[in-house]
C-alpha cells in the first residue's frame, strides 16, 4: 500500500488541510515513544523482573477484574433499559429515558466521593465495580436506545411468522442488528475502566493508573511508570482495534422500497411493576444516594465554607481551559477525519488510529510523556497553558473525530467536485460547500469534549501553571485532606455544569416521534 493516495470518488481534500491532519498525528505519538523509550532504559531482564513482581500482577488482575466485570454489566443493564424503554409498553417511558441517561451528569469522581464518604464498606473492588457500573451505564444505553430506535422491524416480523417468540426473536434477530452499537459502548467502558484514576484513588482500589500516580509521587519521570504505561498501552491497542473494525462495518441505511415503520411494542404484564422498580432502583443508587450525600455534605461537616473563595476563580479556569481545550481538539479533528474518509495509505491510517490507542491511556501517563518532551528539548513550554491544551487533545481527540465523522458520512464528497468545476479552488470548495455540512457534528464535538474538559483531573494537575485552578483540582485537594465539605461546592458545580446538557440532550435525542 502506497503512504498516500487519493480513494477514488471521495472529493478533493486541500493541500493546506493535510499538514493540519498531521498535527494530531505526530502528538499522539510522544505517549507511546515515551513509554517504549523509559520502559527500555531498563533493559530486557529488567523489564521481565518488573513484569512478573507479585505486585505487577496484582495490578494486571485488579485492572483486567474491574474492566471486565464493569464493561459486562454495564452492557446486561444498559441493553434491558434501552429494550424496555423503546421496545416495551413501560409506564413514563419519557421519564425512564432521562433517569438511564442521567448518571452522565454525575461524574464517577463525583459519585465515587459521595459514596466512599457513607464509609469504608463502600470501597474495595466489589465498591469500585458497582459504583462505576451506574456510572457507564449510559455509555451503553444510549446508542443502543438510539439503534433500537431505527432498526427497521421488518425482519422481526419474518422471525414471529416463522413461530419464534418474543425473547427468540430478540436475541436472535434484534441484538445482531444492535451489536456494533452495544460493542461501541463496551468497548467505550473498557477503555475508560483502563483511564480511571480519581474514583479508583477514592475507593481504595490499585490498578495500574494508581500505580503509576503513586510511583509519579515517588520519584518524577520514574522507569516503574513508564514501564506501567507501556503495560496499559499495550491493553488498549485491542479496545482501539475493534472500535475501527466496528466503525467501518456499519451500515447507514436500510434496503427496500419506502421507509421503516414502528416497531410492535411488547406488553411486559405483570413484569411492568419489577421493571418500573429496578428503574427506581437504578436511580435512587446512581444518582439519588450521590446527590443527597452532595447536599449533606454541602450543609454538614467542619470544613464548611472554607475555600469559597477560590470557587470563582476554579470556574472561570474551567471554562477557559474546556473551551479553548475544545476548539483546538475539534478544529484538528476535523481535517483528519477528512483525510481518513478521502485518502489512504498507511500515514494516513496510523494517525487516524493512534488517538484511539491513547484514549485507553490516563491523563497521567499523557501528562508525564509531555512533561519530560517539554523539559527536554521545549523548555519554555514547561507550565504553559498551551501545554495543557496539547494534553486535552491527546485525551480527547477521539471524541471529536466520533462526533465529526458522523456528520461527514452523510455529506457526499462529490459536491466538492461539482464545486470544482464551477472553478472552485480546494479550499474554497471545502470552506463554502463541506464545513458548512459538518456543523452539526463540529457542535457535537464541541458540546461532548468541552464537558469532558470540565471533569478532567490528572493531565490539568500536573500540567497547569502555578497558580490556575479548576473545579476539579480544587475538588481533588480538598477531598484529598478529608475536607468533605469543602469540596463539595466544587462538585455541585461540576454536577450542574454537566447536568444542564446532558438533560437537553436527552430530551432531544431520546424523544419518541
Amino acid at each position: 500500500m502506497t503512504a498516500l493516495a487519493r480513494i477514488g470518488g471521495r472529493g478533493s481534500f486541500p493541500p493546506a488541510l493535510l499538514a493540519v491532519a498531521a498535527i494530531p498525528g505526530l502528538l499522539v505519538a510522544l505517549p507511546v515513544a515515551y513509554a517504549l523509550m523509559r520502559s527500555g532504559e531498563a533493559g530486557f531482564a529488567g523489564v521481565v523482573r518488573e513484569l512478573t513482581r507479585p505486585m505487577t500482577l496484582e495490578l494486571l488482575s485488579n485492572t483486567l477484574t474491574l474492566a471486565v466485570c464493569v464493561t459486562v454489566l454495564t452492557v446486561i443493564l444498559g441493553i434491558a433499559a434501552a429494550w424496555l424503554t423503546e421496545r416495551c409498553d413501560i409506564p413514563l417511558p419519557g421519564l425512564w429515558r432521562v433517569v438511564a441517561s442521567a448518571p452522565l451528569a454525575m461524574p464517577a469522581l463525583v459519585s465515587s466521593y459521595a459514596w466512599s464518604s457513607l464509609g469504608p464498606q463502600f470501597q474495595g473492588m466489589g465498591g469500585a465495580i458497582g459504583i462505576l457500573t451506574l456510572a457507564c451505564v449510559p455509555l451503553v444505553y444510549l446508542p443502543v436506545a438510539a439503534a433500537l430506535r431505527t432498526l427497521d422491524p421488518g425482519f422481526e416480523d419474518v422471525a414471529r411468522s416463522l413461530g419464534r417468540g418474543p425473547w427468540s426473536t430478540f436475541f436472535t434477530i434484534v441484538v445482531p442488528q444492535a451489536a456494533p452499537a452495544m460493542l461501541g459502548g463496551a468497548l467505550l467502558v473498557s477503555s475508560h475502566m483502563l483511564a480511571e484514576f480519581g474514583a479508583l484513588a477514592f475507593l481504595q482500589v490499585q490498578t495500574f493508573t494508581t500505580a503509576i500516580f503513586q510511583q509519579y509521587e515517588m520519584q518524577f519521570d520514574n522507569a516503574t511508570a513508564a514501564l506501567f504505561s507501556s503495560v496499559l498501552l499495550a491493553m488498549t491497542v485491542p479496545l482501539a482495534l475493534g472500535e475501527m473494525r466496528l466503525r467501518h462495518g456499519r451500515r447507514f441505511s436500510r434496503s427496500g422500497k419506502g421507509t421503516a415503520r414502528d416497531a410492535q411494542i411488547i406488553k411486559l404484564g405483570w413484569m411492568r411493576i419489577p421493571a418500573v422498580a429496578g428503574f427506581g432502583l437504578f436511580g435512587v443508587l446512581a444518582i439519588g444516594v450521590p446527590f443527597w450525600m452532595l447536599i449533606y455534605w454541602l450543609f454538614t461537616g467542619t470544613s464548611v465554607g472554607m475555600g469559597l473563595e477560590r470557587l470563582a476563580p476554579a470556574i472561570a479556569g474551567s471554562l477557559s481551559y474546556s473551551l479553548s481545550g475544545g476548539l483546538v481538539t475539534t478544529l484538528l479533528a476535523i481535517p483528519l477525519v477528512l483525510a481518513s474518509m478521502r485518502l489512504r495509505g498507511w500515514l494516513v491510517t496510523t494517525a487516524e488510529r493512534l488517538p484511539y490507542v491513547i484514549h485507553g491511556l490516563p491523563g497521567l501517563v499523557v501528562a508525564l510523556a509531555l512533561v519530560f518532551f517539554a523539559i527536554r528539548y521545549v523548555p519554555p513550554l514547561y507550565q504553559s497553558p498551551a501545554l495543557v491544551v496539547i494534553a486535552y487533545v491527546m485525551l480527547y481527540l477521539p471524541l471529536a473525530q466520533s462526533a465529526i465523522r458522523a456528520s461527514a458520512e452523510l455529506v457526499p464528497p462529490e459536491l466538492e467536485d461539482v464545486a470544482r468545476t464551477l472553478g472552485k479552488g480546494p479550499f474554497t470548495a471545502f470552506m463554502e460547500v463541506t464545513l458548512p455540512n459538518l456543523l452539526p457534528g463540529v457542535g457535537a464535538s464541541l458540546a461532548m469534549v468541552v464537558l469532558q474538559l470540565m471533569r478532567e483531573l490528572t493531565a490539568t494537575l500536573l500540567l497547569a501553571p502555578s497558580g490556575v485552578v479548576t473545579l476539579a483540582t480544587e475538588f481533588w485537594t480538598y477531598t484529598n485532606d478529608r475536607a468533605f465539605a469543602a469540596a463539595a461546592p466544587f462538585a455541585a458545580v461540576l454536577v450542574i455544569v454537566s447536568g444542564v446538557p446532558v438533560y437537553i440532550f436527552t430530551l432531544r435525542t431520546l424523544r419518541r416521534s
